[in-house]
């Protein structure tokens, strides 16, 4: 099969294109033939071996966390897919047998991996293989390409924003740098989804309109405005009742400033930095929640097929590029200068 796979880490030069063994699957896993994969964060930092990804390649290693297509061969044991079943699949490696598994948080699995991270190829080639446990069945209505722009960046939204903060209809969530994957699930998520008021930041005018397109009722450009006086603008005084970021010690200082009393304060990301200082008076004066969350559950995965699939969100995709074009498309992430996902097709 034609891969795209990585030897060393370094540049974007260490990405080589060419041919690989197929996968050859075991009892209770599937073989996909890969439609789409998304680009992450996460892939550019396994390349290169920064933020805890440093290691040594005994073989060639596919990156590729996010992935849909069709299911080409299924394992012994098999009964919830079969082939020509269109899926995505779940990125998150869960054990199935630790106690956090068994009572369905995989997302707290003591011995967690990630597909494309780590020891498990990933989706950058035309087949992957992963547990069947994690093989989704798409609708209709989702494309490959939609399905595989929403893992990474939808799960831990859903997670923070539905299922550990539950925020409601008549809040306000503050919603980092917009532009991103992340950013941009946080925006659908919480207007498409739950119906509050969305505040988002981005750095650019052209992209301060494409998030209000998706959904953001206020932007702000942190170029040229100061993130928490527009939010008590935006608010009358009060705040933002729930911040989603992805960003990390860029951002940290006006976006803790921008919480309400009340409020809270997810985090899924440290792009920029991972050290800040820490208020701990405003904590228990502000009667605030920090917390941090790390991808999401096999049901929250499920959870946002379904909103898809009925058109409450709408994955937000910049460009493709065919798989060969893996140096160009890393190039692009690099870059940041566009608004959602990029994917590889083979």
């Amino acid at each position: 099969m034609k891969a795209v796979y990585i030897q060393s880490q370094g540049d974007v030069n260490v990405l080589q294109y060419g041919d690989l063994p197929d996968p050859v699957i075991g009892p209770g896993e599937v073989k996909v033939r890969v439609r789409a994969c998304a680009l992450n964060r996460l892939d550019v930092f396994t390349r290169l071996g920064v933020r805890g990804t440093k290691r040594e390649f005994k073989q060639p290693f596919i990156p590729g966390v996010d992935v849909a297509g069709d299911v080409a061969e299924v394992g012994g044991d098999v009964r919830n897919v079969k082939v020509g079943d269109r899926v995505v699949l779940n990125p998150v490696m869960a054990c199935l047998q630790c106690w956090q598994c068994l009572s369905g948080r995989q997302d707290l699995c003591e011995r967690r991996g990630m597909l494309g991270s780590g020891g498990m190829n990933g989706g950058y080639a035309e087949y992957v293989k992963a547990p069947a446990a994690n093989a989704l069945k798409l609708p209709e209505t989702l494309t490959y390409e939609q399905a595989a722009a929403m893992p990474t960046t939808y799960m831990p939204v859903w997670n923070m924003v539905v299922r550990r903060a539950q925020l409601k209809p008549w809040e306000t969530i503050l919603a980092l740098s917009a532009s991103s994957g992340v950013g941009s699930a946080a925006v659908q998520v919480a207007k498409g989804v739950v119906g509050a008021r969305v505040i988002a930041t981005t750095s650019s005018p052209e992209k301060a309109q494409k998030a209000k397109d998706i959904g953001a009722d206020y932007v702000i450009n942190y170029k040229t405005e100061d993130i928490a006086e527009r939010v008590k603008e935006i608010t009358g005084g009060r705040g933002a009742d729930m911040v989603v970021d992805h960003v990390g010690a860029d951002f940290w200082e006006k976006a803790t400033a921008s919480l309400a009393r009340g409020g809270r304060y997810g985090v899924c990301g440290v792009t920029t930095g991972f050290r800040v200082q820490f208020h701990m008076g405003e904590l228990f004066s502000k009667q605030l929640t920090y917390f941090g969350v790390m991808m999401g559950t096999m049901n929250d995965l499920r959870e946002i097929i379904d909103a898809a699939g009925r058109g409450q969100i709408h994955p937000v995709i910049d460009r493709t590029f065919p798989l060969a074009q893996a140096k160009e498309a890393h190039t692009v992430m690099e870059e940041t200068n566009f608004f959602g996902k990029l994917l590889l097709v083979p």
